[in-house]
């Protein structure tokens, strides 16, 4: 039998065997909201999707989770190049994680950090403390979906090579910092405090979700085996609640003096 690694030492830029569709659609969605801003009859779409003061201020509570899939920026190419970067990373996380942890990761990092983010501009509103123009700005849309998917990487392999600039070849956990140092530069150019508090509680957060499933200190684990890890952690939590409110009791089918080895008639 011939196998081989999923998750090669160095990345392909995402060229290398088929797209998934999950990460096609949620770039055609980006792309489409995107060129909605720029039309006056559907520029009202993501206005309302995306991650404002309203939030907080009058109850538009739905942002929270629809913010990360509305295309942000201005027209040019560095819009085309933040969508490709998200393809090269989103392919990787979602070979390695599959569907169901794929979204549960953007939903977890997402909402958690726009909470935080939030949490902030409320704060510095009722202080007075500082002004923030645009806030929210630097971590809408794509640039969020950058940050959790790049750190999701970098925390699963950690010693894989990244061309940074497509030419600068670094160990993929320097781009936690990487991410940080970008994000600095973002907020003091745009004074956007909420939105660099949020883009660096994605950044953890999304550690906390791909380490969940425990201690990597044996080597570093790839994304399958802490997503077998996470089921195991998350049935384990569902019989532990079984037990309690309907007092099941879950008897390990290898232990025990008593214990059938089966066959089992049901």
């Amino acid at each position: 039998m011939v196998t081989r690694n999923p998750f090669p030492a160095r990345m392909d830029f995402g060229l290398g065997g088929p797209a998934p569709k999950d990460l096609l659609i949620l770039i055609g969605v980006l792309l489409v909201t995107f060129v909605l801003r720029f039309f006056e009859v559907t520029r009202i779409v993501p206005l309302l999707l995306q991650l404002t003061p309203l939030a907080w201020q009058r109850g538009f509570v739905w942002e929270l989770a629809t913010y990360p899939f509305i295309g942000y920026g201005v027209p040019g190419l560095g819009f085309l190049i933040e969508l490709f970067i998200l393809y090269m990373f989103g392919k990787d996380v979602f070979l390695g994680l599959y569907r169901r942890h794929f979204w549960r990761l953007i939903l977890w990092a997402g909402i958690g950090s726009a909470l935080i983010a939030v949490g902030v501009h409320a704060l510095l509103t009722a202080t007075g403390a500082m002004e923030v123009p645009t806030p929210f700005a630097i971590m809408q849309g794509q640039r969020i979906l950058l940050a959790i998917l790049i750190a999701a990487f970098a925390t699963a392999r950690r010693d894989a090579t990244i061309y940074l600039f497509f030419f600068l070849p670094i160990q993929a956990k320097w781009m936690f910092l990487v991410e940080f140092l970008f994000a600095l530069m973002a907020f003091l150019g745009s004074r956007d405090l909420p939105g660099f508090v949020g883009i660096c509680a994605a950044m953890g957060l999304t550690y906390l979700y791909v380490r969940a499933s425990g201690s990597m200190r044996g080597g570093t684990k790839t994304f399958r085996e802490m997503r077998l890890r996470m089921e195991r952690w998350w049935i384990q939590r569902k019989l532990d609640r079984a037990r309690r409110k309907r007092g099941f009791k879950v008897i390990p089918g290898d232990k025990g003096p008593n214990v059938r080895k089966g066959p089992w008639v049901n």
